[in-house]
């Protein structure tokens, strides 16, 4: 499968883990999918988070493909092939860890690891049927990531079931605490737009779930979305915009990378205002409902066959990139619509409270299942 772009075969008899290529695997080179990275060195050293892994006993069993450049949201890659979606053939696998969610559908591993900075763990996980979280920012290291530098991304895990997220999160993040109790935990539903089916399949599962829901809107979503965009788009183009000299970026990937070097150093103090009242905004909403609830995307993921256009896709994260921008937790629980689809449900949580985020995911799906 074009899922997994190395097969390796590191650490212990624990949990098999597939790693995203942005992120350092010692003798091993980071390609993060792209033919102008065909030639790159290998890594000397494990990223810090694959070293905690190992610590804890896992065993690195391969790197999984991914949109190139790590900068994109339908996972389609020209170059190394699209990962194909396990669950939902002929849909796309969500960008930009498309591999490691769909080695987790796949069954290849019992966990993956990828990163999101506007998005790229909760989309796939949605696309794919999974499971996916994104830390709190700067809680699980990026030494040994691609991009060196981000004020955004987020190392986070994949898993198809919750118990399992929550062992992979507790093996990469040495100061993981016991998950709190989760009773009278109130839930701040956040009115969004989104195909009817979605927000069905959504009011359905929190109503079967018998925790206390309030209405929560948060009105600068939309502001805190571009504000996303910008940032992301000012830091990739810091970080990879001279790959553009080799002609070897894929066409849709260098395109946005055009477009990110127009970003103005206005555009971008003007989205650090956002930046810092939209997390005053949830912030807000966080202190009278712990955690807030939202589909992770708009819509069912598009078929491959109509997702070439990277670009067009990108208001795929309209729901889930405000949350890089403010470092909040956020995980995505799989569901289906009506047309037997895959729907994500997203959980957001304040900052360093991933324990209770995950404990009421816990909780959610518990009572879903029975």
């Amino acid at each position: 499968m074009t899922t997994v772009v190395e097969k390796l075969e590191l650490g212990g008899r624990g949990r098999t883990v597939m790693v995203k290529d942005t992120i350092d695997v010692a003798g091993h080179p980071t390609r993060a999918s792209s033919r102008a990275l065909d030639e790159a060195p290998d890594a000397p050293r494990h990223a810090e988070v694959v070293q905690a892994l190992l610590d804890a006993g896992c065993r690195i069993t391969g790197k999984t493909s991914l949109h190139e450049l790590a900068f994109g949201t339908t996972g389609l890659n020209a170059w190394t092939g699209t990962a194909e979606n396990p669950r939902y053939p002929g849909r796309i696998p969500g960008g930009s860890s498309s591999g490691s969610a769909a080695a987790v559908a796949a069954g290849l591993c019992d966990f993956s690891l990828g990163t999101d900075t506007g998005g790229s763990v909760r989309i796939p996980a949605a696309c794919c049927g999974v499971f996916g979280l994104k830390p709190t920012f700067g809680r699980i290291s990026r030494v040994g990531v691609m991009p060196a530098e981000s004020s955004l991304d987020c190392v986070g895990p994949f898993a198809a079931r919750i118990d399992l997220l929550i062992e992979a999160m507790a093996a990469m993040d040495p100061g993981f605490k016991a998950l709190p109790p989760v009773e009278g935990v109130r839930i701040g539903v956040v009115p969004v737009s989104a195909h009817p089916e979605v927000l069905a399949a959504i009011e359905t599962a929190l109503k079967a779930i018998d925790f206390p829901l309030d209405r929560m809107p948060l009105p600068g979503m939309q502001a805190a979305y571009d504000a996303g965009l910008a940032i992301i788009n000012r830091e990739t183009w810091n970080a990879c915009g001279h790959l553009l000299e080799t002609g070897l970026v894929g066409a849709d990937v260098a395109a946005r990378l055009q477009a990110a070097s127009l970003t103005s150093d206005q555009a971008l103090a003007d989205a650090e205002a956002v930046r810092r009242a939209f997390t005053a905004e949830v912030d807000a909403a966080l202190d009278r409902c712990p955690i807030l609830a939202l589909p992770t995307m708009p819509d069912y993921p598009a078929r491959v066959a109509d997702a070439s256009d990277t670009r067009a896709a990108i208001g795929m994260t309209a729901f889930v990139r405000p949350f890089n921008l403010t470092g909040h937790p956020a995980l995505s629980i799989p569901l289906e619509g009506a047309s037997k689809l895959p729907v994500g449900l997203q959980l957001v949580a304040a900052r360093g409270a991933d324990e209770r985020l995950l404990a009421v995911a816990r909780e959610l799906v518990r009572r879903l299942e029975h």
